[in-house]
């Protein structure tokens, strides 16, 4: 179903400026989450951790986000789109400072999953006010780049940021405390420049219809599809993303900054991918577009699983797979679940998608991948990997896909004659 927003059509500044700060908030919810990735050989020598500790972390963040994200439909007709916004990414910021005073793997987990409760808040919101703020005909570009920071800061310039900090200040307390400080602003420059659009009163949310909502939202299109396929996703990325650090310093035997530089290629791949590929999909249709990312992205994770020590290669390989891989996350919670539902079942769905996906995919993955590499070696976490890849290839064939390729556009068909041709 595709919903039609041409009735009120934002105007192009207020757009542009939106996306931008929402861009840049879930670019702060990136190196919030990844930020301690490569921090982590200092802190596990520090508090005496091991690689299930770090399983471990990431799991108990992507289960709170799982099943915050769950709950956010329920949060936002409650709350307001603007009052969760704000609230969440104002309050994770908090967290992420207060990451500097843990002692021990117990708090860390703790906040860790408290960080989750926030992120996995916001996610869902920040993909709405996207949804909510652009053209139909922008829909893809928008959603691609309102997520297209997210791995630029958090994976890209994350683990250099770190190295840098760490080596200024000699304490990974230290580089926790500061960036705590530049989401603060941006909640501040979102509430006051966020109008939320009222919704019509056959979008508005219907009191006390929670499961109802929840049963028509898993029903339609793809949505229950789309909880599998962000399951294969996230195994294949977030496995990397969580244990890839420790694979090139320990088995690779990478000096902490050609590392860095390696890991930051992740962060690269998603970011251009995702000004790309959903850009792409606009025009050329969703199903195919996921299908040929699936392929790409298992035949790369096949060539890392038997590349050598080379840090170019590794990078290039790297870059590829963020490349696809992010851009099939920014499809498949943003055009292929809103393409799905009627907007009163949009927080539902997009809720549904993100917390299910990020339960399994981001929360047993890497507890799994853990595991796996403490018992048969860190090769063995490109193989759950490989796995995500594969099991998401299958998958996507049997998409359904909602929209057709889109005309070029013009003030012709962008617009209804009754309104003003000058946006």
């Amino acid at each position: 179903m595709i919903r039609d927003n041409l009735a009120a059509p934002p105007k192009r500044h207020y757009e542009q400026r939106m996306v931008l700060l929402l861009s840049l908030s879930f670019g702060l919810v990136g190196l919030d989450r990844f930020i301690i990735l490569p921090l982590f050989p200092v802190i596990m020598r520090d508090l005496q951790l091991d690689y299930q500790d770090l399983g471990m972390l990431s799991a108990a963040l992507a289960f709170a986000w799982g099943f915050s994200a769950l709950g956010a439909g329920y949060v936002i007709d409650r709350l307001g789109r603007k009052n969760a916004l704000v609230l969440s990414i104002a309050v994770l910021s908090l967290l992420s400072g207060m990451s500097a005073l843990a002692g021990g793997l117990f708090g860390l987990v703790v906040i860790r999953g408290l960080m989750g409760l926030c992120e996995g808040a916001f996610t869902p919101t920040s993909i709405i006010v996207t949804d909510e703020v652009s053209h139909p005909q922008r829909r893809g570009q928008n959603l691609g780049f309102q997520q297209a920071l997210f791995p630029i800061l958090g994976l890209c310039l994350g683990p250099l940021l770190a190295a840098s900090l760490l080596e200024l200040f000699d304490s990974w307390r230290m580089v926790f405390a500061i960036i705590s400080l530049p989401g603060l602003l941006l909640a501040g420059y979102l509430w006051k420049i966020y109008r939320p659009a009222p919704l019509p009163a056959h979008q508005q949310p219907a009191s006390g219809r929670g499961w109802a909502n929840w049963l028509s939202a898993f029903k339609s299109g793809n949505v229950s599809l789309n909880i599998l396929i962000m399951f294969c996703i996230l195994t294949c990325q977030f496995v990397l993303c969580a244990m890839l650090p420790s694979y090139l310093t320990d088995y690779m035997h990478l000096e902490t900054l050609s590392m860095a530089v390696v890991i930051s290629a992740l962060g690269v791949g998603g970011f251009i991918g995702q000004l790309i590929i959903p850009a792409m999909s606009d025009r050329l249709g969703r199903k195919p577009v996921v299908i040929v990312s699936f392929m790409t992205s298992a035949t790369l994770v096949g060539l890392l699983i038997i590349s050598p020590a080379i840090t170019g290669l590794l990078f290039l390989l790297l870059f590829l797979l963020s490349f696809f891989n992010f851009s099939l996350i920014c499809m498949t919670v943003g055009p292929l679940t809103s393409e799905s539902v009627p907007p009163a079942l949009l927080p539902t769905a997009t809720g549904i998608v993100v917390g299910f996906g990020e339960i399994l995919g981001g929360g047993v993955s890497p507890a799994v991948a853990g595991y796996a590499a403490m018992h048969f070696g860190l090769p063995s976490i490109l193989y759950v990997a490989l796995a995500g890849s594969i099991g998401g290839l299958l998958l996507s064939l049997g998409l359904r896909d909602n929209l057709q390729p889109l005309p070029a556009l013009s003030a012709a068909n962008a617009l209804p004659i009754s309104l003003p041709l000058k946006d």
